[in-house]
């Protein structure tokens, strides 16, 4: 017999179209779940309220593959990562290297959790005060339990540290992680400890109830009089509904958010525009286990970006034992491998985007995206100084580095996309106000990695979080 598969509770697209909700969430990753999580914090005792999110994608797992008792890393990324995510070679071959999760939770599932804030002197050009945004990502890593000591007491970690700090990297760190390190005590379970945002729709329903649509394709939103009234969403059976919202946001990516907008007729010279990602290569290396003690332990430095070094790199290792479970022998080789995994700044330019296709359709017959996008001079001197980057690091932490794998991937492979429904003051170069809501449309917002208004080197899933948190105290304090 089948099982129901309900860790979670979940309604039908039916009996949701048949509730009018004062906030509708489209998507279920980091920023979907960050706001969820703020407005049932906010709403706690708020009986009246109605919360509703929904997710293209079904049930997958039940928290990060990382946590999942018979993966590790090499076999989620090898294995589970492929058989369970989408990719557009052929369809988007300008971005090659993207790659969706359809799921509940999204690409959180399988994200490797690194929560660097961006450069200061980046974030001092955005529409919103620093000292706000300080609020606002302390509450994000919070939500994430980010931890400077995922290492903590590693002899290769503090070896290593020390070497690059002597060679004059001083901007190597130990490597901010979205990773619980409290322990279970007292009844109380910390047994998930990397973070995924299916840890924020948890917290969110122990503090208020709210309605979790599944296998819900949203196609278009709804306006009226230059106000949202609702999403319209297809049913697996291809059947389509109306779900009434007094406030919709939207959370669906950096890819298919600017998709929604365009495909609903929404006007707006920036949607979908400033595509921006990182260009990004992963160095191979190796070094001599006889150079540490036997409390070897783990490697996860983390190099910031600098206003010099427009790139970050993550040093992680060694071997596959970066991340691993209880039971594996960790079996090391006389030459350990670490890996350097960089990611450099990418322009923003208006002419990397993603619109609408309509001569490509799903199978709900909405159109797909595409994309354009190609890598400035400026952004190819970036991924040299980025492969130089590498060399340095590693020269300087006595790691013989494999050549041969300072190769630069497609771009989208770094999973970090972002800008296409950015954040600013001018609805020429920005999609939304510096609220997250849409120029010109009461009620509609973006809560996902597209609002960043620029994207530095550091990964967005941080900053996205703590915009989502901000966005749901602004939706609480104008609503009544």
């Amino acid at each position: 017999m089948k099982y129901k598969n309900n860790w979670i509770p979940t309604k039908t697209i039916d009996e949701m179209s048949r509730t009018e909700y004062d906030v509708l969430i489209v998507g279920t990753g980091p920023g979907g779940g960050a706001t969820l999580y703020r407005l049932c914090e906010l709403w706690k005792n708020q009986g009246a309220k109605k919360i509703g999110i929904i997710d293209k994608g079904d049930k997958l797992f039940h928290s990060h593959s990382l946590n999942i008792p018979t993966q590790n890393v090499n076999t989620a990324r090898d294995q589970l990562l492929p058989d369970n995510s989408t990719t557009f070679e052929k369809r988007v071959p300008q971005f090659s290297g993207a790659r969706m999760i359809y799921a509940l939770g999204g690409r959180s599932l399988f994200w490797n959790a690194a929560t660097p804030r961006p450069i200061q002197s980046e974030l001092n050009k955005w529409p919103i005060h620093h000292q706000e945004l300080d609020v606002y990502y302390r509450m994000a890593e919070k939500l994430m339990h980010t931890t400077r000591s995922y290492a903590k007491g590693s002899s290769m970690q503090n070896i290593l540290l020390k070497r690059l700090h002597s060679h004059g990297i001083l901007e190597a760190k130990d490597m901010p992680l979205a990773f619980d390190m409290t322990g279970s005590h007292q009844g109380e379970v910390h047994s998930n400890p990397w973070y995924s945002s299916i840890n924020a729709l948890a917290a969110a329903q122990f503090d208020r109830p709210y309605d979790l649509g599944l296998n819900a394709n949203a196609s278009r939103v709804i306006v009226e009089n230059k106000k949202v009234v609702g999403v319209e969403v297809i049913s697996l059976e291809k059947k389509a509904y109306t779900i009434r919202a007094k406030n919709v946001v939207l959370s669906a990516s950096t890819l298919e958010t600017p998709r929604i907008l365009l495909s609903s007729g929404i006007q707006g010279p920036a949607i979908g525009r400033y595509l921006t990602g990182h260009v990004s290569i992963i160095g191979i290396g190796t070094i001599s286990r006889r150079q540490f003690s036997d409390k070897l332990g783990n490697l996860a430095i983390l190099k910031f970006e600098t206003n010099e070094d427009p790139y970050q790199i993550q040093i992680l290792g060694p071997d596959q034992f970066f991340s691993y479970q209880q039971f594996e022998d960790k079996a090391y080789r006389d030459n350990l491998m670490v890996v350097y995994a960089a990611f450099g700044r990418v322009e923003p330019r208006a002419e990397n985007r993603v619109y609408v296709d309509p001569s490509e359709k799903d199978e709900f017959g909405v159109p797909e995206f595409q994309v354009q996008y190609s890598l400035s001079s400026k952004d190819r001197q970036t991924a040299t100084q980025v492969a130089q980057g590498i060399r340095k690091s590693a020269a300087a932490m006595g790691v013989t580095l494999d050549e041969s794998s300072l190769v630069l991937r497609p771009p989208g492979s770094d999973m970090h996309e972002a800008c296409t429904c950015r954040m600013g003051d001018d609805p020429a170069t920005s999609t939304t106000n510096r609220h997250g809501q849409i120029h010109g449309v009461q009620g509609l917002f973006v809560a996902d990695n597209s609002v960043l208004p620029t994207l530095t080197a550091a990964g967005p899933t941080l900053t996205g979080s703590a915009l989502a948190i901000r966005l749901a105290d602004h939706i609480v304090r104008h609503s009544g």
